[in-house]
């Protein structure tokens, strides 16, 4: 992943942003390292050994109050002990009044000061989901992914076993498509996988024996979507009768993708087995589950309180 300069964020967010370069002077190429940004009130009292560098530096209206009140010798001290850290640039939030040794020492250091219409706390709200966008970790797999009854199925398997025809069967049946043959999967937080289609490819599909098509001109607008998160992994692969496949449903079976555990369910395929309904009936059992419902479990307890009672009854027959 290419590097986040100052200059980077400027071109793409100034708008959003509503920033404003105060050194004009200043090469904007700095880095950006973290997701995270900072305030740095107690740096500017003198309290530097917490200091996160690489991240941008945001002054509020008690920032710069808390400037305003020192003398010119405090000021200078503040702001020289500030400015010898390591961090890519300082904006300042409500277009509040900078200042002039501010912008001063920060050209002499080569730190760039922006400036923004924003108050604070809608500044933080705006930048932080970009920065968080732009670090997270990201992985691209070869696979499609769906949107079936609200549940994201990212369908893997071998090239050529039937991921685009399964997927292109459920969007003829009223469910939508993410992305097809490859899908670019972003974590967000701890535990949320997001997928994409690429850029350049949209919401196309290649279908062996037809060709390229284009999903929202055939089927309309309403069978894609830009993206969604990835719920449950259905992994199809050729029928083998030498392997074991899980019958009942108390097993756990999981993928780890980016660090995040994911249920995958495997499909074995052979000539007649209708992969579209089992696909939705995957997606209706995931609903189930988050509602607390786990048809598997519920079935193997009234089982067992069945095989119980059976037991106390033989035990009470004294005949």
């Amino acid at each position: 992943m290419a590097k986040l300069t100052v200059g980077d964020l400027v071109k793409m967010k100034e708008g959003a942003l509503q920033l404003e370069v105060l050194t004009p002077q200043v090469d904007l190429s700095k880095p950006i390292e973290e997701e995270t940004i900072s305030s740095p009130g107690l740096v500017l009292a003198g309290y530097t050994e917490r200091f996160a560098a690489g991240r941008l530096q945001v002054l509020g209206e008690t920032e710069i109050s808390y400037l305003g009140s020192l003398s010119a010798d405090a000021l200078h001290r503040a702001l020289t002990g500030f400015l010898a850290l390591e961090f890519p640039a300082i904006i300042v939030t409500k277009s509040l009044d900078v200042p002039p040794l501010l912008i001063t020492l920060a050209t002499e250091a080569g730190v760039p000061v922006l400036r923004t219409k924003l108050k604070t706390g809608a500044f933080y709200r705006r930048i932080q989901p970009y920065l968080e966008e732009y670090f997270a970790p990201t992985l691209t797999l070869h696979g499609s992914l769906a949107d079936v009854y609200g549940v994201g199925l990212l369908f893997l398997g071998r090239s050529g076993i039937g991921k685009s025809e399964c997927v292109l069967d459920l969007v003829e049946r009223g469910h939508r498509l993410v992305a097809d043959d490859v899908v670019r999967i972003t974590r967000r937080g701890n535990d949320i996988l997001i997928g994409r289609g690429h850029e350049l490819q949209r919401h196309h599909m290649e279908i062996r024996g037809v060709g390229i098509i284009d999903i929202p001109t055939l089927f309309g607008i309403r069978a894609i979507r830009q993206q969604k998160r990835i719920e449950v992994v259905v992994q199809l692969e050729d029928w083998n009768d030498a392997a074991y496949y899980d019958r009942t449903g108390l097993e756990t079976n999981e993928m780890e993708i980016l660090g995040v555990k994911v249920p995958r369910v495997t499909i074995p395929l052979n000539p007649g087995k209708n992969i579209t309904v089992i696909a939705e009936v995957v997606a209706m059992n995931q609903l189930l589950k988050y509602a607390g419902v786990h048809t598997a479990l519920i079935f193997n307890r009234h089982l067992r309180d069945a095989m119980h009672a059976a037991r106390d009854s033989l035990e009470e027959d004294y005949e």
